[in-house]
């Protein structure tokens, strides 16, 4: 019996270069659809976050305070204490 590539089907390299194409391809759309989206995005005052003693403050920027939802009553430190659960990167 002869041995060969009798009943399968050869690759060829242009079969190999199609994956890499498409992944390059859609790799140059996904960056581009990003850049024209930071470009439209016209935030002429990025902000600054600033350390103080126990917290960060982001002072400026293009969201107003007032586009926020309302922060939930209490601290998630409060409820987690109340229902005795430790956060797996808690340091106390």
């Amino acid at each position: 019996m002869a041995r060969g590539n009798i009943g399968r089907v050869r690759a060829t390299r242009s079969a190999g270069m199609l994956p890499v194409v498409l992944a390059l391809t859609s790799a140059a759309l996904l960056t581009g659809a990003a850049v024209y989206t930071v470009d439209r995005a016209a935030c002429v005052d990025p902000g600054q976050y600033i350390r103080h003693d126990n917290h960060i403050e982001l002072v400026g920027g293009c969201v107003d305070g007032s586009e926020l939802p309302a922060a939930p009553q209490g601290t998630s430190h409060e409820a987690d204490a109340k229902s005795g659960v430790t956060p797996s990167n808690f340091r106390p």
